[in-house]
């Protein structure tokens, strides 16, 4: 029996900020899905099922929020699925909820993610003491930054490449009402000047702390007939993990990520990533990523990322625009930023991105990982309703 085509019918974010102090969890998850179902002209009732993700449960302290927010979700009576994949979350938790409609388990599935992050301190919540694990620097870049130093080793990459990235997703940020970071003022020289966190990643190369949640709505060809809006198609998805330490493991080109971009192509009917994907919202959350990651999915031979950022390949108007929205580099809800990378996806082929819309888009890749480049999710979106 075939799979049922997976539509993409609404998509609501938040403004996403340092901090929301008006508003609790709850009021923060309703107002995306609120937003997402206004998009949708959809409302409570026609959601048959609700699929929830974030981040550590311990970023904010509440354990098992899902239970509490399902009364703001319109969840009372309805499945409610949680879905935890350390910072890829946002990404799985739209594939758990496109899978259940791609089964014909429910028709209509409303899907969020989010983070306040102003209720925790994620960097030292990453700071875990030994013996749980090695002596690292404070945060996620302590444990990023020996990656970033073995690809620029590895491929012969000048230590601009970093700044190239984050000055031109802090410019794409300038066209995203949503974008947590507004640097208007920002220059080149600004984010080569700004102070060094962990060799090589300077201060203005690595994403904000952000409070904010993404929603979306995702129907079958039924309900994407009905929709007044064009809908996003799910072409391909997939998500892949493998341990955080083991002997071998690529960190500079996980194995997980090659594996996951691969699978997304082969049902897509991918054979030509570059040519064949108009713009890619990738989980970039310190700029070096960016090259890596073209090389990691596919879009250039190893060792020859870097070179596709220089060219400016990359820029929203290359030939291959990579995170038109700003980024992860621009706005960082963590359980969310995954499912922010989805649903800019989805909006380039709706044709509804706004000031940061490429032109013509019709196949856009979300990407998302997590953990010690650890856990993967991808989804590749189109205009058009998949033919098989």
């Amino acid at each position: 029996m075939s799979k049922e085509p997976v539509a993409v019918v609404g998509i609501g974010q938040t403004k996403h900020v340092a901090a929301r102090h008006d508003v609790s969890i709850a009021g923060l998850v309703r107002e995306a899905a609120a937003r997402a179902l206004a998009d949708a002209e959809l409302t409570w009732a026609d959601i048959d099922a609700v699929v929830i993700g974030k981040a550590p449960d311990f970023f904010e302290g509440v354990m098992m929020p899902e239970l509490y927010l399902a009364d703001a979700l319109g969840a009372v009576g309805k499945p409610m699925l949680r879905v935890h994949t350390a910072g890829s979350v946002g990404g799985s938790t739209a594939l758990v909820a496109s899978n259940l409609v791609a089964a014909r388990v429910h028709r209509t599935v409303l899907t969020l993610a989010f983070e306040k992050q102003s209720e925790s301190n994620a960097m030292w919540g990453l700071s875990l003491p030994v013996p749980f694990q090695q002596p690292l620097l404070a945060g996620a870049g302590g444990f990023f930054a020996p990656h970033v130093r073995a690809y620029m080793r590895r491929t012969g990459a000048p230590d601009t490449v970093g700044s190239l990235v984050a000055y031109k997703d802090r410019r794409n940020a300038l066209k995203n009402p949503y974008a947590h970071l507004h640097e208007h003022d920002l220059t080149l020289e600004k984010v080569q000047a700004s102070p060094m966190l962990w060799d090589p990643i300077r201060y203005s190369e690595t994403c904000p702390s952000s409070d904010g949640a993404c929603a979306m709505i995702l129907t079958d060809r039924a309900g994407a007939a009905r929709s007044p809006k064009p809908a996003a198609w799910v072409h391909g998805g997939a998500m892949r993990s493998e341990p955080t330490l083991f002997a071998g493991k690529d960190f500079v080109s996980p194995q997980a990520g090659k594996d996951c971009a691969a699978d997304v192509y082969r049902q897509a009917g991918i054979t030509d990533p570059r040519r064949e994907i108009d713009a890619v919202e990738m989980y970039v959350p310190f700029s070096w990523y960016e090259p890596m990651w073209l090389e990691n999915l596919g879009f250039a031979a190893e060792g020859e990322g870097w070179k596709l950022t220089e060219a400016g390949v990359t820029e929203l108007d290359g030939d291959l625009p990579v995170n038109p929205s700003g980024g992860v580099l621009s706005t960082n809800p963590i359980g969310a930023s995954g499912m922010i990378r989805f649903a800019e996806a989805a909006l380039q082929v709706r044709g509804q991105a706004g000031e940061h819309q490429v032109p013509g888009a019709r196949r856009a890749m979300g990407h998302a990982y997590g953990g010690g480049s650890q856990f993967f999710a991808m989804w590749l979106v189109g205009a058009q309703e998949p033919t098989s």
